[in-house]
């Protein structure tokens, strides 16, 4: 909340002292049909487990654990008759200690800030809210700004190019610090709802040239390509990611300054000492549904406080643009709830799992018969590039790429059948059909995803070897293709 307020923690027999006016209005959130009662509004938040309180005219709000959709209005009369029930005789006891946030407004005044958050504007104008959303210049951090529109818009080509200050994000002098904005996807905002809009933008000078962190342009001129196009390249990417406490940048989780047991037990584990943010996960997978992202699934990961999440199968530019703008959605998310999000591929040292972005990647040619013959020609070409790609796929990915931990060492190019300890991966059942698709496990969890599936697509399908047929021959028995 925006306010400068202080947190209590109140008991909420403290909280039934309040006196209501006549008429004031309540919130009770509830879901489905649970009856009020037993020891008054203790005994009946207990049951609903989560619920909010409204008292306009008080100096506090009352809030507990979590909002509710389902939030019905309740008045003070009833209120009233609620806390009378507790002192009838043969009502059921509860010893429940039931806990309370309450927020203290400097002015006295309710904060009613999440009621204009939540607030639909469409019923009331044509206007909408797009967010324009660009990559920094670290080529990896994520900035946004809005806009307002006089009507909903369907295609990129209907949005207007706009600016931001470069020299403020590392993109320009700030004697030329203008940078231009050109809208190329566009996705439902799940943060304001309505009409409003999420728009995936990529970077260039005043002149029409892509500024050095767009890849954005390389990759859409590859896809462009007849010969790739013909191919239909898919992918389906696993984001990896982090999530840390915001005050001590340590996983969340873990203890502050200690570590939790060996890993184990938290893959695609439940329970409160095994599953560490998963209200996070959940969330950042119903908005991406609700924006229109791609998104195929979700799983808590080896290290506790690390989670996954897949996106595709998407053809050629697509898959990027579908990453980033899960990330910022994730970032928005993680900001809300308190969390930092950390996408670096090796966040805690030792013992314990990094984070990637694996690539699943087919062409047409290898998901028809015969296709894994192809599949081996792709390896061998990414073999031969693997310099060439190992240098593209994320910042400080030699910390993660060390021959353990499920991943290859960075040095040395290898593929194998349902080894998690090769560089590229192929799925048993793609080598008993003959046809399918090659899983790269290269890439970091930071990596750009244009970069990445720009130059899967440039090496198994526009570039040939240039080496001595000798050499080449070499190769071919070195990788058993």
């Amino acid at each position: 909340m925006a306010l400068n307020s202080r947190h209590y923690l109140v008991e909420l027999s403290k909280v039934r002292k309040l006196e209501l006016k006549q008429g004031t209005k309540l919130q009770l959130a509830s879901f489905g049909s649970t009856r009020l009662k037993g020891e008054g509004f203790a005994a009946a938040a207990q049951q609903v487990k989560m619920a909010q309180i409204l008292a306009p005219s008080m100096q506090w709000q009352m809030r507990i654990t979590k909002n509710s959709t389902n939030a019905r209005p309740i008045t003070a009369k009833m209120w009233n008759s609620l806390l009378l029930n507790q002192k009838r005789k043969g009502t059921p006891k509860s010893s429940t200690k039931f806990r309370v946030f309450a927020l203290k407004s400097e002015n006295s005044t309710i904060n009613r800030m999440e009621d204009l958050l939540n607030l639909d504007i469409t019923p009331f104008t044509d206007k909408i809210i797009a967010e324009y959303i660009w990559i920094g210049g670290s080529g990896i951090d994520l900035r946004s700004k809005s806009r307002t529109l006089s009507k909903p818009v369907e295609h990129p080509s209907q949005l207007p190019k706009w600016n931001y200050d470069g020299s403020s994000t590392g993109q320009a002098p700030g004697e030329d610090s203008e940078v231009i904005l050109y809208p190329q996807a566009i996705f439902k905002d799940p943060f304001r709802g309505g009409n409003n809009i999420l728009v995936i933008c990529d970077t260039y000078t005043p002149a029409g040239e892509p500024i050095p962190t767009n890849k954005r342009h390389k990759a859409a001129e590859i896809f462009s390509k007849q010969k790739v196009i013909d191919e239909v390249p898919w992918y389906g990417i696993e984001q990896e990611y982090t999530l840390l406490q915001t005050n001590v940048k340590w996983p969340l989780g873990w203890p502050v300054g200690g570590y939790p047991g060996p890993q184990g037990p938290y893959y695609c584990a439940a329970g409160a000492d095994k599953s560490f943010g998963r209200d996070i996960s959940d969330a950042h997978y119903k908005a991406c549904l609700y924006a229109g992202i791609n998104i195929s699934g979700t799983n808590g990961e080896v290290m506790p406080g690390q989670w996954e999440y897949q996106v595709g199968p998407s053809v050629g530019i697509e898959a990027g643009d579908h990453i980033w703008c899960s990330r910022y959605i994730l970032e928005r998310i993680t900001e809300q709830a308190g969390v930092v999000l950390s996408l670096d591929p090796k966040p805690i040292e030792g013992d314990w799992n990094g984070a990637g972005c694996h690539t699943n990647y087919s062409t047409k040619s290898m998901r028809e018969d015969g296709g894994f013959e192809v599949i081996k020609k792709a390896i061998l070409n990414l073999s031969l590039r693997h310099k060439v790609h190992i240098s593209a796929y994320g910042e400080g990915n030699e910390r993660r790429l060390t021959g353990k931990h499920e991943t290859a060492d960075i040095n040395t190019f290898s593929w194998g059948v349902a080894n998690r300890g090769c560089s590229i991966r192929v799925g048993r059942e793609t080598e008993k059909q003959g046809k399918g698709y090659l899983e790269d496990r290269r890439p970091a969890s930071n990596m750009d995803p244009y970069v990445v599936t720009g130059l899967l697509a440039e090496s198994t399908i526009l570039w040939e070897p240039t080496l001595e047929a000798e050499a080449l021959a070499a190769q071919k028995v070195a990788l058993k293709v």
